[in-house]
């Protein structure tokens, strides 16, 4: 008897909570019926925090209060690959950190975190060009530096995934699958992001397109939709801070109906490479801004998190991939029934 392709649901937990505490987080996802999370904003008593700056006794009471609300760490949502390339005044308020400093400090960081959390993913970015210049300009030391980043994650038994985003060097999916050939390395996979496309002004055929060629680099997935409300120029800077009109994933301009049909195809291939690698599927990684996004993050609130969810679900069931949500199994057997 054939049976449905399976993904594991999560989502950017922060985006869920109106304080971002991580009570209110893990309660929020807990009741939504999730078992897995992506760290990436939390405050733990001491004030809000991206994950990099939390200390060891934050990731001790993080770690305490997660297994309180029966939750894993999907991915440490990192910004790492988040800074410029080049010490150059573009006009952008992005950082520059020179490299042999970034790699040592910052992603043996990350690495370090997803060890305390249990996690074998880390989301990532493919760094900022020089505002204006042509990306492939800067092919070469993009790669030269996710190379070493990705053989850092290898030593450390993880796994990069590089996230699709406007102003990066892979602002879309032909760049992306691009770098993902030349870097060439079994640590780094990619991470497709609709509404990351869609907000630079292609349509729902070009982005099909652009999953396509980022299909064989593939890793997992974020799940975030856009409705484009005018005409958008492509091949312009986004300010990413502008953008408003993140809409559910069966309401937006990305046809996520027709990328999970086609994902689905992919997925037997695509878990038996991720779990020769420790990782324990393919997950779908809600992050959709539905109350307002930016450079950095976004916004959805615990109601917006529920819609999001929902209707991920309902186009999950109608392509035909199945998923988990907490049942009451699962409920009595966190008490021990």
């Amino acid at each position: 008897m054939a049976t449905n392709p399976h993904v594991i649901l999560s989502g950017f937990a922060d985006e869920a909570a109106n304080q971002k505490t991580a009570v209110e987080q893990f309660a929020a996802f807990a009741a939504l019926g999730l078992q897995y999370y992506s760290i990436r904003f939390i405050d733990v008593g001491t004030g809000i925090k991206n994950v990099m700056k939390l200390t060891k006794a934050e990731i001790q009471k993080v770690r305490h209060l997660q297994d309180e609300f029966g939750l894993n760490v999907s991915s440490i949502g990192s910004p790492i690959g988040k800074v410029k390339l080049q010490d150059v005044d573009d006009g952008t308020h992005n950082v520059y950190v020179p490299f042999k400093q970034y790699l040592s400090r910052e992603v043996k960081k990350v690495c370090e975190l997803a060890h305390a959390f249990e996690a074998k993913l880390i989301r990532g970015f493919s760094f900022y060009h020089p505002r204006g210049d042509d990306p492939r300009d800067h092919f070469p030391q993009a790669v030269d530096q996710l190379g070493q980043i990705a053989e850092a994650c290898h030593r450390s038994d993880l796994t990069f995934g590089l996230e699709v985003e406007p102003n990066l060097v892979g602002e879309n999916g032909y760049l992306l699958a691009d770098l993902y050939r030349q870097v060439n390395h079994p640590a780094i996979v990619l991470v497709f992001d609709a509404a990351n496309i869609i907000v630079q002004g292609y349509s729902s055929a070009e982005l099909l397109e652009q999953f396509q060629a980022m299909s064989p680099g593939l890793g997992w997935l974020h799940i975030k939709d856009y409705h484009n409300p005018e005409p958008v120029a492509k091949g312009g800077h986004i300010d990413e801070d502008t953008l408003a009109n993140f809409v559910p994933a069966d309401q937006g301009d990305s046809a996520h109906e027709a990328i999970l049909r086609q994902f689905s195809r992919l997925l037997p291939k695509l878990q038996r490479r991720l779990r020769r690698r420790g990782i324990p599927g393919v997950f779908l990684d809600l992050e959709p801004h539905l109350k307002g996004g930016g450079q950095f993050g976004g916004f959805s609130g615990p109601d917006g998190m529920g819609v999001a969810l929902r209707a991920l679900c309902r186009v999950l069931d109608y392509v035909g991939i199945d998923y988990h949500l907490r049942d009451f199994d699962d409920v009595k057997a966190a008490r021990g029934f």
